[in-house]
């Protein structure tokens, strides 16, 4: 096992899905079947600066398997409940230092055979470095990067051979944060909040209580206990009423936002007293942010609006 990172393009021909499945070549097999059962960081355009390159979420690879349809094709198969989008967009390049090392050259400019390669491996302290930069929130919920690192003087040939083992176990304890249900929880409700701009994006309210906690609550369109991803496309920033009435499939979105009322309604007027003037979902700008439609989809097939 060994940690990697895999780029996406999501304009590209191969049948990805971050948060189910990467699909590649026969050429990168040796490499991805290294990081089966360990987890990889995905690879992109900001999507807020589409000049920009760099880091913005990370998964598990739970297995490799081959595509029936397409001859030397495969599938690196996404553990369930594993994808996380980060917080912060993390560039390549920070403080004129790649984060990649394999990508530093003595010359500083890129080693242009790594970028240009889709499956690439990196070390457990790279993997530290920009997990925790990506998730990075006021809240001191991963182990501090600069704990890696030994200061000056403590760089004694004593000292260093007892740092690996530490190494290993700040690892440990970021993958298992990266597991916790409570700590993705939090994080999930983070990114959503923010890409909502604290709005509820079925009612247009923005309310904030006097500790400056915004009232709104962050729905997953899948749930969690259906395997569905802890994705800002996949959540939905909803008051508390509006929340209950969602996961019940009381409400519902089309493809378009458009608000749809389930006819198991029996207050309908009420219930649409609810809804913003536009009849829409109030949904962020950036297609990025936006609910997928598959979730969407999904979320109405299972609750039987038709």
């Amino acid at each position: 096992m060994s940690k990697g990172v895999l780029v996406h393009k999501p304009s590209s021909h191969y049948d990805d899905v971050p948060n189910e499945k990467y699909h590649f070549p026969k050429q990168y097999l040796g490499r991805l079947k290294k990081f089966e059962n360990d987890w990889i960081i995905y690879y992109g355009i900001n999507p807020s600066n589409p000049a920009q390159r760099g880091y913005y979420a990370v998964a598990k690879v739970a297995q490799i398997i081959p595509d029936v349809n397409r001859a030397n094709h495969y599938y690196a198969q996404i553990e369930p409940n594993s994808f996380l989008s980060f917080n912060n967009f993390v560039p390549y390049v920070l403080d004129g230092r790649f984060l990649e090392v394999a990508i530093n050259t003595e010359s500083g400019k890129p080693n242009g055979g790594v970028v240009i390669s889709a499956v690439r491996g990196i070390s457990n302290e790279e993997f530290n470095e920009i997990v925790s930069l990506g998730l990075k929130t006021d809240i001191d919920i991963l182990p501090r990067i600069d704990d890696l690192i030994p200061t000056t003087p403590q760089r004694s040939v004593g000292f260093q051979e007892e740092q690996k083992p530490f190494e290993l176990d700040v690892t440990r304890q970021t993958t298992e944060v990266l597991q916790s249900r409570k700590i993705r929880d939090r994080l999930f409700r983070r990114q959503v909040i923010n890409a909502y701009k604290e709005r509820c994006a079925i009612t247009g309210w923005r309310l904030i209580n006097g500790g400056g906690r915004a009232e709104v609550e962050a729905a997953h369109i899948k749930p969690v206990e259906q395997n569905g991803p802890d994705d800002v496309r996949n959540g939905l920033a909803l008051s508390g009423t509006v929340h209950w009435m969602f996961d019940r499939g009381l409400i519902a979105l089309s493809e378009d936002y458009d608000i749809q009322i389930s006819r198991k309604v029996n207050n309908r007027l009420e219930v649409q007293n609810l809804i913003n003037d536009t009849g829409k979902a109030l949904v962020p700008d950036s297609i990025a942010l936006q609910p997928h439609p598959a979730f969407l989809a999904w979320h109405r097939k299972h609750h039987r609006f038709e």
